[in-house]
């Protein structure tokens, strides 16, 4: 968002648009692009992570299983059963993102 730069803004802002709509008429499809790169790398990414996780982590119950490959299991006998799994695996990384934020947010932070 921030490579678009802030001249379509500011002449959005000039013309009388407000925040809202410069954001929605000016400033997102700017960067429509980028934010669907971003999403089909990410997907890609993490195919390739649960690849990676069931094949060399191993999937063995109680020894080596990931969450993950736990979701993939359940899901295959009760689909309800992996979306409440994923929507705990889900709510717990949200929580480590939301815990850590300042880590990342803070200026000057070491990286």
């Amino acid at each position: 968002m921030r490579s678009a730069g802030e001249a379509y803004d500011e002449a959005a802002a000039v013309l009388g648009a407000t925040r809202w709509h410069t954001f929605r008429r000016v400033t997102l499809p700017l960067a429509l692009p980028g934010v669907v790169a971003g999403g089909v790398l990410a997907w890609a990414r993490s195919l390739g992570e649960f690849g990676a996780t069931v094949t060399f982590a191993g999937n063995y119950p109680g020894t080596t299983q990931t969450m993950p490959s736990r979701i993939y299991a359940v899901y295959l006998d009760d689909p309800a059963a992996a979306r409440t799994l994923a929507m705990i695996l889900l709510l717990a990384s949200v929580g480590v993102l939301l815990l850590l934020r300042n880590r990342w947010l803070t200026p000057g932070a070491a990286a």
